[in-house]
């Protein structure tokens, strides 16, 4: 059992961001877990990366993420999005996509074994 404070961060991102970043903190020595997800606005895949750190590391792997997921401007068919008869289906909606949401929860325990 680790005797430092740890932190368990989930971070969701766009699959072109995520495996910059997973490099990057991997390079860092920060461990980290890719898994395949897909979010519910947009209906498109996602990455979600779980990584057990140092309480003390946090910002470091914040500045990591604010470096390789940045948001973008795109535009999607009205027809894909999960409300199509609210707008007009002649024209494309401009939505923000890629950057990433990095929630940091308290562990109580973290064991490597």
């Amino acid at each position: 059992m680790s005797s430092s404070v740890q932190k368990l961060l989930i971070i969701i991102t766009a699959p072109e961001d995520a495996d910059r970043l997973l490099e990057k903190m991997t390079e860092a020595g920060h461990p980290v877990t890719k898994i395949s997800s897909t979010g519910g606005f947009l209906r498109r895949g996602n990455v979600t990366l779980l990584s057990g750190v140092a309480a003390a590391a946090v910002d470091e792997v914040l500045a990591m993420v604010r470096a390789e997921c940045r948001p973008r401007e795109e535009y999607v068919p009205v027809q894909t999005l999960p409300f199509p008869g609210s707008l007009p289906p002649d024209q494309p909606l401009q939505v923000r996509a890629g950057g990433a949401i990095v929630f940091v929860l308290d562990t109580e325990r973290f064991e490597k074994i």
